[in-house]
C-alpha cells in the first residue's frame, strides 16, 4: 500500500516519537523509507530554533539512519536547503512518495508564526497523504 515512506526529521521530540511509527508502517507494507531533513537559510527574522547548520542536519541524518538500521530497515536520506513545507512537499513529489509521516509539531514555525505551523502547510500542499503522529 505505501511503496514509499517520506519521514521528515528534525530535532524535535515529536519527531523522534513519530520513528516509532514510521518504522512500523515501513515493516508492515515493506516499503521504502526516506529521511529528509531541511536546512533552512535565516533571513535575519527566522526563529533562533530552526535547523540551519549542515554539520547538525547530517549528524541527524546518520543518527536517524542507523536508528533504523537497528531495526533492520534501510532508510534513505535526503537534505535539501529551503522552505521546509515547500520543500518537504516537493520531495515527495519527487521521490513519488506514497505518504508523508511527521511528529504534530517541529522546530520550525512558517513566517506567519505559530498559528500556521510547518505541519499545518505540508497537510495542505502535500501531493499525497499525510500521517501526523501526536
Amino acid at each position: 500500500m505505501f511503496k514509499t515512506i517520506l519521514f521528515p526529521i528534525d530535532q524535535s521530540r515529536e519527531s523522534r516519537q513519530a520513528a516509532e511509527t514510521v518504522a512500523s508502517l515501513a515493516k508492515i507494507h515493506g516499503s521504502r523509507l526516506i529521511l529528509l531533513s531541511v536546512v533552512e537559510v535565516p533571513n535575519g527574522e527566522a526563529p533562533g530554533d530552526v535547523m540551519t547548520s549542515p554539520e547538525a542536519i547530517a549528524e541527524l541524518l546518520e543518527s536517524a539512519k542507523t536508528l533504523f538500521s537497528q531495526q533492520g530497515l534501510e532508510a534513505e536520506a535526503i537534505e535539501r536547503e529551503g522552505k521546509p513545507a515547500f520543500t518537504i512537499c516537493d520531495v515527495a513529489d519527487e521521490v513519488e512518495a506514497d505518504l508523508i509521516v511527521m511528529g504534530c509539531r517541529g522546530l520550525g514555525l512558517t513566517d506567519e508564526g505559530i498559528a500556521d505551523s510547518v505541519t499545518n502547510r505540508v497537510i495542505n500542499l502535500s501531493p499525497c497523504p499525510v500521517l501526523i503522529v501526536p
